[in-house]
């Protein structure tokens, strides 16, 4: 049984900036990803430098990258992982 593309979005500022959402439906849980979901919701500068990222990458588990620091997420649900990252572009965008 193969992961089920749940959510697959990308939009293109007029600055350039680019933000994608890429999200899939794992066929059962795994250790690493006891939720059931690999995920990468993306926001990155005109020049390529990735802004704000979560994601899951295989060993590294649930994660945060904020410009260059990067700390674990607390995974609790998917509306709250949207959630989460759309307060932090959001801010990034303020701070640009």
């Amino acid at each position: 049984m193969k992961a089920t593309l749940l959510r697959k979005k990308k939009i293109n500022y007029p600055d350039g900036c680019i933000l994608e959402i890429i999200v899939w439906q794992l066929p059962e849980a795994t250790p690493e990803r006891s939720h059931g979901y690999k995920y990468r919701l993306n926001y990155s500068a005109a020049n390529g430098v990735t802004l704000l990222r979560f994601d899951n990458e295989a060993g590294k588990g649930d994660h945060v990258h904020d410009l260059e620091i990067e700390f674990p997420y607390k995974f609790e649900s998917l509306d709250k992982l949207f959630h989460d990252f759309s307060e932090g572009v959001n801010k990034a965008r303020g701070r640009k």
